[in-house]
């Protein structure tokens, strides 16, 4: 039979997919389980997202929308990051997508041939390796330990721009580690990259609202405004707003790159549907009180995870202050049986967890560090004390 494209023996399937679908089946199975595995916010959008979408829906014109994204979206979303302090941005410099994820693939295709090297750092998200492999692009990691608090150095920087590389990925808040870089060291970044004029910079910031203990969101733009002409700044609805399956991205970027991934979408989306607009303007532009409210509820949460985690002998957590996940080292576990069975990694310590006492949790190899996992703690909070108990619990049984 014919042979499928090259490329798709480089892609694979979401590792925290994988295992959010085992925990799923396990629970209709009648395992009592808690899962702490997929990066999903647990909340809905307030009453006026729905209002705005029954809107759309009654008035709906059964017409193709733009490809850069509705006028009256593309303008809630500059509003949105002028209140950020992204300002001076225009129309011109924004596009939308199905998610963030969408973007960064169509950021992929108009910045990278293939060769072409990317850098970002580790601990990553799971599709920035995914995503690189796939269009075939050359990947420099630049690995982050928990010694250094999962933060990139700026000598660290240093010697990766110095390769040249077409594009620097960089996350913030970050997503598996729940860190967020304060203003000074954002500074010192920066510093690096006004050196290397031949290197795009994405900034996958899409966490930026969630950030706790008053260290506030701080862009590289924010602090070198010169570097506005090749940092792009990604965004989404997902996680500040609760809508993750509502499925809208954007971009704030120099024009020429906002062009392409709109010529993109042209080709891929062709555009966002009336009502998934309409709600994302509803969003943006109306109350705030929702997302407001869940950040405080999220770092009380993040609270409750730290501590428990902190109490376990030889497991290190660097304190997160952002997002909805803490990422603790737990290789002081490998070596150790729990009844009988060994733990030799991070993979097999989440398998036996999981079997053991039905918590989900992802491999932190999953996210380019195999000595840790990532707790996602974004459910209730009755569920999350009970997985939290289990882990500890699980910890002290070993031997």
């Amino acid at each position: 039979m014919p042979q499928l494209a090259t490329r798709m023996g480089r892609a694979k399937p979401s590792a925290i997919m994988v295992i959010a679908e085992k925990a799923k089946r396990l629970k209709a199975e009648g395992r009592d389980i808690v899962s702490f595995s997929i990066g999903v916010p647990n909340f809905l959008p307030g009453e006026h997202v729905y209002a705005a979408a029954r809107e759309a829906l009654a008035k709906d014109s059964g017409q193709y929308g733009s490809n850069r994204g509705a006028d009256a979206l593309v303008n809630a979303f500059l509003a949105h990051i002028e209140a950020l302090g992204l300002t001076g941005y225009t129309a011109e410099n924004v596009s939308t997508g199905v998610g963030a994820k969408q973007i960064l693939y169509n950021l992929a295709e108009a910045l990278l041939d293939e060769g072409d090297e990317i850098a970002f750092p580790a601990p990553y998200w799971t599709s920035y390796l995914d995503i690189a492999e796939i269009v075939g692009a050359k990947i420099n990691i630049l690995p982050c330990p928990p010694e250094q608090h999962y933060k990139l150095t700026p000598a660290q920087l240093e010697d990766a721009l110095k390769r040249k590389p077409r594009v620097f990925l960089f996350n913030n808040p970050s997503n598996p580690t729940g860190m967020v870089y304060t203003r000074e060291e954002i500074a010192a970044l920066a510093d690096v990259i006004v050196n290397y004029p031949d290197t795009w910079v994405i900034t996958d910031d899409i966490y930026n609202t969630m950030v706790f203990d008053g260290v506030g969101y701080h862009n590289f733009v924010h602090v070198r405004p010169e570097l506005k002409d090749r940092v792009i700044f990604v965004d989404s609805l997902s996680k500040t707003y609760g809508m993750p399956g509502w499925r809208v991205g954007f971009i704030a970027a120099p024009a020429v790159v906002a062009k392409a991934v709109t010529t993109l979408n042209s080709n891929h989306i062709t555009s966002l549907p009336e009502v998934v607009t309409a709600a994302a303007v509803a969003a943006l532009a109306g109350p705030q009180d929702v997302p407001a409210q869940k950040c405080v509820e999220f770092a009380a949460k993040r609270d409750r995870v730290y501590n428990a985690l902190v109490s376990i002998p030889g497991v290190v957590c660097p304190r997160p202050q952002g997002a909805f996940y803490a990422f603790p080292d737990i290789s002081v576990a490998f070596g150790k049986q729990h009844n009988g069975v060994a733990i030799t990694d991070d993979v097999s310590f989440c398998a036996v967890l999981l079997e053991a006492k039905g918590v989900a949790c992802v491999p932190g190899s999953a996210f380019g560090e195999p000595r840790a996992l990532r707790i996602s703690y974004s459910c209730p909070d009755e569920a999350l004390d009970k997985g939290m108990a289990r882990i500890v619990e699980f910890f002290a049984e070993l031997k």
